[in-house]
C-alpha cells in the first residue's frame, strides 16, 4: 500500500479521512483480508500528523469490524467480501432515492377521506367566524362556552351521557388531556389498570406520572373484567366502545359490572369513547358515563371522526375531579385554537355535524366491508380478521411462521405500508403477529391493490 496517495482535503477532521481511505481500500479489495496494516507510529510519521489522530482512525475500523488488533503483528484486515460492497456503493444513490419513494398503498389508521370531507362548509363557516370581532381574543382557559354547550347536546343525543356545559373542558387531544388528568390524579392515585393490549398513548401519558401499571387483559371476545378482583388500584382507564385496538365493545352486563366495581372501591373510570361513532351493526352502545356519571371521566375527539389537524378535543369531569382540575388551571392558556372552537361550535349548530357522522358511517361501513372481502378472497383461512364490526381500521392475525418486522418489511419491498400492534401489548401477547390496517382514505380500488400486493408480499 502506497501512502502517498492521502492528500489530506478539506476541513473534515484528519482521523475521519485516514478512516474513510481505509474503509475504501478494503470494501474496494486494494488491502486483501489478513494483510498487515502499518502501526500507528508508522502511519503517523508517513502522513505527517500525530499518533492519536492515527490512532482514533484505526479504532474506528476496528469497531466496525474492518480491521482487527492481534498484539504484536499490530492490525490486520478482516475477510469480508468486496463485491458486496462494490454492488452497494455504485447502487447507492439509487437505493436512497427508493427509499423515499412514498408507499402506493398506505394502509395508515389515522387519515381522513378526503373525497367526502366537507370543506366548502366548513370553509365557509370558518369564514364567517373570521369576520366576528369574538374570534379576535384569547380563547377561554377550559374552552369556549359555545362549544361546550353544543357537545353537551350532542352527548346527550348519541351517547345518553347528561352534563352541563361547564362540566366539559376542550382539550388538543386525548393524550394531553390525560397529561393534564394526571396532575389531578396522581394526589389521590398512586397506580392505574390500563387495558392489555390497550392504547399507548394513554400508557406514556400515565407513565409521565409515575403512575404504577396494573393489567386488565382483552381478548378478542371482550375484556376479562374478572380479573379486577386481583387489582388493588382504584382507577382504570377502558376503550368500552371500540376497545383499541382490539376493536371488541364491553356489553351492557360487562358495562354495569365494571360500573358495580368502581362503586364498591370508591374509584374512577376514565372512559375514552374512542370511534364511538362508527359502529355499523347496531347504534353505538350506551356510554359508562351515562350509566354513572359521578365516578366516570368521559373522553372524547373530533379528530378520529372529523379532521387530525383540528386538534380538538373533549371531557367531561365528575365533581370533586372538576373543581380541583379548574383550581390548578384556572391560570393555563387554552391548548387548543380558538377559531377552530367556534368554527366546530357553528358547525354542529347547523346540524353539520350529524349530518357528516351519518354520511360518513354509510362509507366506512362500505369500505370496511370492501377491505373484509377482499382479504377473505385472498387469503383465506390462512388470516383471521379483528374488529370489523366498528372503527376506522381492522386487525388480521396472520397464520404464518413470520415475524411482525417481517411481515411490516416485506410488505414495504412490495410497496404497502401496513402497521404493528406489539406496542399496545404489555403482557397479554398474541400467538400470532397482528397487523393494522386502515382504510379510511383509501378508494376502492386502492383497497383492492393493496391487498393484491399484500397476498403477493406473504404468499
Amino acid at each position: 500500500m502506497n501512502n502517498t496517495i492521502f492528500t489530506f482535503k478539506g476541513n473534515s477532521p484528519k482521523y475521519k479521512q485516514i478512516y474513510e481511505k481505509f474503509k475504501s481500500f478494503i470494501e474496494q479489495g486494494d488491502i486483501l483480508a489478513n494483510e498487515q496494516l502499518p502501526s500507528i507510529r508508522q502511519l503517523a510519521e508517513s502522513l505527517h500528523v500525530s499518533r492519536n489522530t492515527t490512532l482514533m482512525a484505526y479504532e474506528q475500523l476496528v469497531a466496525e469490524g474492518y480491521i482487527r488488533g492481534e498484539g504484536r503483528k499490530g492490525y490486520l484486515v478482516n475477510e469480508l467480501e468486496p463485491v458486496i460492497f462494490q454492488k452497494a456503493s455504485i447502487s447507492h444513490n439509487k437505493k436512497q432515492t427508493e427509499s423515499k419513494k412514498p408507499p402506493v398503498v398506505n394502509f395508515r389508521a389515522d387519515a381522513v377521506d378526503q373525497t367526502h370531507f366537507p370543506v366548502k362548509i366548513w370553509r365557509r363557516i370558518a369564514n364567517q367566524v373570521l369576520t366576528l370581532q369574538d374570534s379576535f381574543r384569547y380563547g377561554e382557559p377550559f374552552g369556549e362556552i359555545a362549544l361546550r354547550e353544543q357537545i353537551s347536546t350532542y352527548l346527550f343525543q348519541s351517547r345518553g351521557v347528561k352534563t352541563n356545559p361547564n362540566a366539559i373542558i376542550i382539550g388538543s387531544s386525548t393524550q394531553q388531556m390525560l397529561i393534564y388528568l394526571g396532575h389531578i390524579l396522581k394526589d389521590e392515585f398512586q397506580s392505574i389498570i390500563v387495558e392489555d393490549p390497550g392504547y399507548d398513548g394513554a400508557r406514556e401519558a400515565f407513565q409521565f406520572h409515575h403512575f404504577r401499571f396494573e393489567t386488565l387483559p382483552v381478548y378478542e371476545t371482550g375484556a376479562d373484567l374478572s380479573q379486577l378482583e386481583q387489582t388493588q388500584s382504584r382507577l382504570i382507564y377502558v376503550t368500552p366502545s371500540h376497545q383499541s385496538p382490539i376493536g371488541v365493545s364491553m356489553s351492557i352486563q360487562q358495562r354495569q359490572m365494571l360500573i358495580h366495581w368502581v362503586n364498591e372501591m370508591r374509584g374512577i373510570i376514565i372512559e375514552d369513547d374512542y370511534d364511538s361513532e362508527f359502529r355499523y351493526t347496531q347504534k353505538p352502545f350506551p356510554a359508562l358515563a351515562s350509566i354513572d356519571s359521578a365516578r366516570v371521566i368521559y373522553l372524547g375527539n373530533f379528530s378520529k371522526s372529523f379532521l387530525p389537524g383540528i386538534r380538538l378535543s373533549y371531557m367531561v369531569l365528575p365533581e370533586p375531579v372538576l373543581t380541583r382540575y379548574k383550581k390548578r388551571f384556572i391560570h393555563f392558556e387554552s391548548p387548543t385554537s380558538l377559531l377552530s372552537q367556534l368554527t366546530m361550535a357553528k358547525f354542529m349548530e347547523v346540524g353539520e355535524w350529524n349530518r357528516h357522522v351519518k354520511r360518513m358511517r354509510l362509507v366506512y361501513k362500505r369500505k370496511m366491508l370492501h377491505l373484509v372481502s377482499e382479504l377473505r378472497n385472498q387469503f383465506g383461512q390462512t388470516i383471521s380478521i379483528i374488529g370489523e364490526q366498528s372503527g376506522l381500521y381492522l386487525l388480521i392475525k396472520l397464520h404464518l411462521n413470520r415475524s411482525e418486522e417481517w411481515l411490516i418489511g416485506r410488505a414495504a419491498s412490495y410497496g404497502v405500508k401496513v402497521y404493528p400492534t406489539s406496542l399496545y401489548f404489555i403482557n397479554n401477547n398474541s400467538d400470532n403477529p397482528i397487523i393494522k390496517l386502515g382504510f379510511s382514505h383509501l378508494s376502492s380500488d386502492e383497497i383492492e391493490l393493496g391487498v393484491e400486493l399484500l397476498k403477493k408480499a406473504w404468499g
